[in-house]
């Protein structure tokens, strides 16, 4: 069962995931460190107040705090915004540089064909030049 256990762990999956968890949640803290110390200071200079946590409705007894799900539902939006631009970014970069093939050097042994080759057609072309000079221009 230990075997089957490190087998299971070891296993390039799960590795995979782990190292997604771990970068998913560095980027998390980036986007939110993002949103909360420079989208939002933007978005309460321009409107005076970034929050709206404090609305309720007073229903008897109860107190009903939708500011709060409004507020859950803001943030959501700004970071969801955040991470479609950050994301747009990444990919163009990534598209771009697979655009960009890097140019792999011509092996030796094909360049030495390719030289044979334009040698061997600049040879034909000058051998038919030289067989129509013997050629009447015209026919009577």
């Amino acid at each position: 069962m230990l075997q089957e256990f490190k087998e299971f762990i070891m296993r390039g999956n799960v590795m995979d995931l782990a190292v997604g968890v771990v970068m998913g949640s560095a980027f998390t803290a980036i986007v939110n460190a993002l949103v909360d110390h420079i989208i939002t200071p933007i978005i309460t200079a321009l409107t005076g107040n970034a929050s709206v946590d404090d609305l309720f409705i007073q229903v008897g007894a109860a107190e009903l705090r939708y500011g709060l799900f409004l507020q859950a539902i803001i943030d959501f939006l700004i970071v969801g915004a955040v991470l479609f631009v950050a994301i747009k970014a990444i990919n163009k970069v990534m598209r771009k540089k697979e655009e960009e093939p890097e140019e792999e050097p011509i092996p030796v042994t094909e360049q030495y064909l390719k030289d044979i080759r334009d040698a061997l057609v600049e040879q034909n072309q000058s051998t038919k030049l030289d067989a129509t000079d013997d050629w009447p221009t015209h026919i009577e």
